[in-house]
């Protein structure tokens, strides 16, 4: 099986028409990469905000058993 290519310079080169191939391999990774860090960033918010809710409970929780001792 022989290489499509002679050397990589022709790769990067890919005969004639780099300009068109290499945008669009980068027009495609940039989203990817943009929905990647939108997901972790979500993940990390929704986190926050259990964590959040669960305190919040927590506290209102205290406050009640402290009411009902009292």
């Amino acid at each position: 099986m022989t290489s499509a290519f002679a050397s990589w310079s022709d790769f990067f080169a890919m005969g004639g028409y780099a300009f068109y191939v290499w945008l669009a391999v980068v027009m495609t990774l940039i989203p990817l990469v943009a929905l990647v860090l939108h997901t972790a960033l979500q993940h990390r918010a929704i986190l926050r905000g259990v964590a959040q809710q669960n305190a919040r409970e927590a506290r209102m929780r205290a406050v009640q058993t402290q009411q009902e001792a009292a």
